[in-house]
Formats: C-alpha cells, sequence, structure tokens
C-alpha cells in the first residue's frame, strides 16, 4: 500500500469543495425560490433535494480518514475528473434554474370569487367561469424560468369572458420539457372541444408546434395560436389557424426586429398588436427581466391592453 499521492490529495480537496459547493449552491436556491418551492412543477424541487442529499453525503465521505492503497490508475482519475464535471454542470443548473416568483396582482388573481373559480396542482392550473362556459378553451405555456401564476392577472380576463384556461406548469420551468402538456390536457377539459394554444417567450415557440400538430386535429382541435412576445421556431405559414401576434415596442429580448423578421414564417392572415412602450417582463408579472428593454408605458396599461387583446381574438373564435 502507498501513501497519498498529492493528485490524491488534490482530488479529495476538490471533491470537498465541490460536495461543500452543492450543499451552498441548493440551499440557496431553495430560499430564493420561496413559496414556488410547493406552487411549480416537482421536478424542480426534487432535483434540489437529490442534489441536497448527494452533496451533503459526499461533503461527508471525503473527510472521513481513508486507509492508504494503491495508486490510482489513469482511467479511474478520468471518471472521477469526468464525475466533478458532472457535478459541477449540476450545480450550475440549479442555481441558474431558479425561477421568476409571481409577485402582485399575479396572486391576488389566483383566487376564486363568483365569476371564475382557480385551482391549481403540481402540473397545471385552471381557471373556470362559473357560469356558462363557452366551447373555446385557452392552454397556455409560461416563459422560462417564470411562475405559472405569474400570468394569472394578464389572462383571468379570458376567464372572466367564459372561456377555461389553463396554465401548465413546466419542468424546471422549461417550455420544452412541457411538449407533451398540452396533448394531455385538450381532452381533460369538457366542455371546451376547440382550444386557442398560447405562450410566452420560450412557450410561444411550443405552442407553435402544437398548433401546427392539432390545427387539423378530428376532435379537441387548434383553433387559434396567441403570441405574447414570441414567434415560431419553424414556418407555419401554411397551418389554418388564426394567429394573434402581441409584442412590446421596447422588448429587448423579443425585439420589434425579430417579431418583424419572423412575420414570413406565419399564415398571411395573422394580425399584430404592438403595446407602444412595453417590454418582455410586462407580459406577466415577476419582476423585471435581465436584457430587458426600459418601458415608457406602466404595467398596469400594458397589461390591460394585452388582455383587451387577447379577449377580443379569443372571443371571435367561437363566442
Amino acid at each position: 500500500m502507498m501513501p497519498l499521492t498529492k493528485s490524491d490529495l488534490g482530488y479529495r480537496w476538490v471533491t470537498r469543495i465541490v460536495a461543500i459547493l452543492g450543499v451552498v449552491v441548493t440551499a440557496w436556491a431553495a430560499f430564493a425560490t420561496g413559496p414556488m418551492l410547493i406552487h411549480g412543477h416537482p421536478a424542480y424541487i426534487i432535483l434540489l433535494g437529490v442534489t441536497l442529499v448527494v452533496s451533503l453525503a459526499v461533503a461527508a465521505r471525503s473527510w472521513l480518514p481513508r486507509a492508504p492503497r494503491n495508486p490510482v490508475r489513469r482511467g479511474r482519475r478520468v471518471v472521477q475528473a469526468v464525475l466533478l464535471v458532472a457535478s459541477s454542470l449540476v450545480i450550475a443548473a440549479v442555481a441558474w434554474l431558479v425561477p421568476q416568483s409571481a409577485q402582485a396582482p399575479a396572486l391576488g388573481a389566483m383566487k376564486s370569487d363568483s365569476s371564475v373559480t382557480v385551482t391549481e396542482d403540481a402540473t397545471e392550473i385552471v381557471m373556470a367561469p362559473t357560469g356558462v362556459e363557452s366551447p373555446v378553451g385557452v392552454f397556455f405555456q409560461p416563459g422560462a424560468r417564470v411562475d405559472a401564476r405569474a400570468y394569472s392577472a394578464i389572462l383571468r380576463p379570458l376567464a372572466e369572458s367564459g372561456h377555461l384556461v389553463v396554465i401548465t406548469k413546466q419542468p424546471l420551468g422549461i417550455a420544452f420539457l412541457a411538449t407533451g402538456a398540452f396533448a394531455s390536457a385538450r381532452a381533460a377539459h369538457l366542455p371546451v372541444i376547440r382550444w386557442i394554444v398560447g405562450g410566452h417567450s420560450l412557450g410561444g415557440l411550443v405552442a407553435a408546434t402544437d398548433a401546427e400538430t392539432f390545427a387539423g386535429a378530428a376532435r379537441d382541435q387548434v383553433v387559434g395560436l396567441l403570441f405574447f412576445a414570441s414567434y415560431p421556431a419553424s414556418n407555419i405559414s401554411q397551418v389554418k389557424v388564426s394567429v394573434l401576434s402581441i409584442s412590446g415596442s421596447n422588448d429587448g429580448l423579443s425585439t420589434p426586429e425579430k417579431v418583424a423578421a419572423a412575420k414570413p414564417t406565419l399564415p398571411a392572415s395573422t394580425r399584430y398588436l404592438v403595446v407602444k412602450g412595453g417590454v418582455h417582463a410586462f407580459f406577466g408579472d415577476y419582476g423585471p427581466q435581465a436584457g430587458d428593454g426600459t418601458p415608457t408605458i406602466s404595467h398596469n396599461q400594458a397589461r390591460a391592453k394585452i388582455a383587451a387583446g387577447s379577449v377580443a381574438f379569443v372571443n371571435g373564435l367561437g363566442g
């Protein structure tokens, strides 16, 4: 048996540092996420829990005394290096995936009253009108790493107008991980028989894919597509759906130039509503967003314009 080499000691200390960093980052992420740990999709809290447990176990094991052993072979050293890199990437992902939580007035809009019943479970938020319900419903995909509740105030007027509204909760807050959400929900909510799919930012890309897939469906088909500061990732100009694109003139992320460049990929009948002075973060209630533009209109004014445009569009597709 050989004593520990400098390489062994170096690996042990790097392991300790990465494990401790995992504990610290996970604890910070849980604190920063706050109430959304129980209001978001369970995938994130599971990721936090697994990362915390593994980090604690590795940290504890790295401090246990070990008997000297034979030199580590090169192949094993490569495996150790790969594990350290993979662990570091997971810890970085935990930090990056911290969501932007819903703020007022979205949180207030989550309450049921005489006109709208709001229910919430692990994978979706449902706003149902208490009166006569339209056969046309709305399924909405949030933007990346944004609390699904953040869209409740801007979408609630649709429910108040008689339309069922479903806001999906995406695993880890990423729309591309919720590509099957609409397929699962479309037949589960009666008396809706026709759907408008919509989304904010990255969520709009997934909504466009759903529109392309289900526009010609024999039942529970998609008849409309609603973009909030978004546009499709592919050419859907031949898809037979009504489209409304709502954007902000001061959006620093889905800029006016990007929205204009995407027009050839949309049906010729697409309607466009530009909220003058609006920015990317005004399409929900979750606070400022990095890289966004500077608004020249109040958030309340922008929200009212976006909601009114959405209601007019959905009402026009089936009352």
